[in-house]
């Protein structure tokens, strides 16, 4: 029982971790014309899900949009409170959570390697977060969903930055720290009875 108290405190250690990441990446912006700024912050939700996982790297996302609809400014450009759940970019939030457990599903559905890490934050972080953004973004502005698509295509090149500097971080932290992933040594792993 104790144990499995320790392995809950570590999972929720790990989520907050990666929920402040995410917070923390959000101050990193560069404002457009469009007053839709790029930021870093979704290089925050790869990580997450790419780390985390399926069920825990949500978890993270979901936490930063809780405390963002509380009012903290925890998304990009110190934004907060409900009203951004209103905005032209509520899809892409939402597009987050999801992007996450699909990030999360990619890279560990099998050895962590580059090819399912790139695989992984392209599509769940990138084609999944466009999904939800742009036909809710179409709908808040009153476009059609063309448009809107060729608005978000703007980011495009700067999502692949992110997608390679995520792919990079979670190949190197996994070789570096595989506990970070979840993963036990073998020699802290309790012996079986044969």
């Amino acid at each position: 029982m104790a144990r499995h108290r320790a392995e809950i405190g570590r999972d929720l250690a790990r989520i907050a971790v990666f929920a402040a990441l995410i917070a923390v990446l959000g101050s990193v912006t560069i404002p457009l014309p469009g007053g839709v700024p790029i930021t870093a912050q979704t290089l925050g939700v790869m990580l997450a899900g790419a780390v985390l996982g399926p069920r825990r790297g949500p978890l993270a996302v979901l936490l930063v949009l809780v405390l963002a609809a509380v009012g903290l400014p925890v998304l990009a450009g110190g934004r907060g409170g409900l009203g951004v759940f209103a905005g032209p970019t509520a899809g892409y939030l939402l597009g987050w959570v999801a992007g996450a457990v699909v990030i999360g599903l990619i890279v560990h559905s099998g050895r962590i390697t580059w090819w399912r890490a790139a695989l992984g934050v392209v599509f769940g972080g990138i084609a999944v977060v466009y999904a939800f953004g742009i036909p809710v973004q179409a709908f808040v502005l009153g476009m059609d969903l063309v448009p809107a698509a060729l608005s978000s295509a703007a980011f495009l090149p700067g999502d692949l930055l992110k997608a390679a500097a995520a792919t990079a971080l979670v190949v190197a932290l996994r070789r570096a720290y595989p506990p970070a992933f979840g993963v036990r040594s073998a020699a802290a792993a309790p012996a079986r009875a044969v």
